[in-house]
């Protein structure tokens, strides 16, 4: 069981809804950390400090990796440092966007 991969495939399915790109590939994911014990880490940020729905999409990514067979615990940690701009999106969200 690679846990990783599977918080990422899980992640894959969360989108933010303004922006038809899901939020692993549009690059809000900063950081994931499993622990021993398959505590979950996730350092993520949003799209802007003002996003009227923060905590909808702060909720989705936590119920998202918690479906994850094996996941104990997940621990959301939501910064805006650095801040977040399109060359954090992988190649796939720019494709999608029309923007590579």
């Amino acid at each position: 069981m690679n846990l990783e991969r599977d918080i990422v495939r899980a992640l894959r399915q969360v989108y933010d809804p303004d922006i038809p790109v899901n939020v692993y590939d549009l690059g809000l994911i900063y950081e994931i950390k499993v622990d021993d014990d398959h505590n979950v880490y996730i350092k993520m940020t949003l799209t802007s400090p003002t996003c009227p729905i923060a905590d909808t999409i702060i909720a989705e990514v936590e119920s998202a990796v918690r479906d994850v067979p094996g996941v104990v615990d997940v621990k959301i940690d939501l910064v805006f440092e650095p801040q977040w701009g399109k060359e954090m999106m992988s190649d796939e969200a720019l494709s999608e966007l029309g923007l590579l």
